[in-house]
């Protein structure tokens, strides 16, 4: 079984390591090590992974008026999240058997190389793993953004967005019963129909760079070794 793509930059939201459980656990170890056991069973075969880890399991930005956190602050807090995340998920590639390396965008030479694009390219040709974190290092974007911005730079071939749902789908499956998923759909009828894929940042990013998408169901293992392989799997949005 010969895997698709050779790099990916793999997408997960930070509230997906929250598994079942309440916000004051917010990681879940069983989570932790299913995605570990997924990841290392395409590194296995080859494939150079990177990872991008949002950090609303640990803290969301607020509004402003609601939260009294000014923006850009409460922007930073969540990029320190981020980097917590990746911690937990490094941990777990390496209790698993894979190597890794944890780069961020704000420096933090104790816990995290400072993130240098040709080190993070030389660590996914040598088979590590990749975890990026603290976002962009600038407040007003998103990790959504961040993963796109950081797939284009190591030319990774496609960015898979881990989700509790099994793709893109018309309308929120969980909402309405009536709504169709879609196998394979293009950037502009996204635009079109107004499917919020991403943030219209990170989602324009990858449209003027031609970079697919493709967005599928994390949580159920075995699937992240589908998408690599080509089985039909989520949504993939291309041009």
């Amino acid at each position: 079984m010969l895997p698709k793509y050779k790099r990916i930059l793999l997408k997960l939201s930070g509230e997906s390591l929250m598994g079942s459980k309440t916000s004051f656990d917010p990681i879940d170890p069983a989570i932790i090590a299913q995605y570990a056991a997924d990841i290392k069973q395409i590194t296995d075969m080859g494939v150079q992974v990177a990872v991008v880890i949002g950090g609303g399991n640990i803290y969301r930005g607020m509004n402003e008026a609601e939260s009294g956190i000014e923006r850009a602050q409460g922007d930073y807090m969540g990029m320190l999240a981020t980097v917590i995340n990746g911690m937990a998920v490094q941990s777990g590639l390496e209790k698993a058997g894979v190597y890794t390396r944890l780069q961020s965008a704000i420096k933090m030479e104790q816990i995290a190389e400072p993130y240098i694009r040709r080190r993070a390219m030389r660590h996914l040709e040598k088979g590590r793993v990749v975890i990026f974190g603290a976002g962009t290092g600038n407040p007003y974007f998103t990790t959504d953004t961040a993963g796109s911005l950081r797939a284009i730079e190591i030319k990774a071939d496609v960015i898979l967005k881990g989700t509790r749902v099994d793709g893109i789908y018309s309308a929120d499956p969980e909402k309405d019963p009536t709504a169709t998923k879609y196998d394979t759909i293009t950037f502009n009828e996204c635009f079109q129909k107004n499917l919020k894929v991403m943030d219209m940042t990170a989602f324009t990013l990858c449209m003027e760079n031609d970079l697919p998408i493709i967005v599928f169901d994390m949580n159920k293992p075995g699937n992240l070794l589908k998408v690599v392989t080509g089985d039909k799997v989520g949504t993939l949005v291309s041009k």
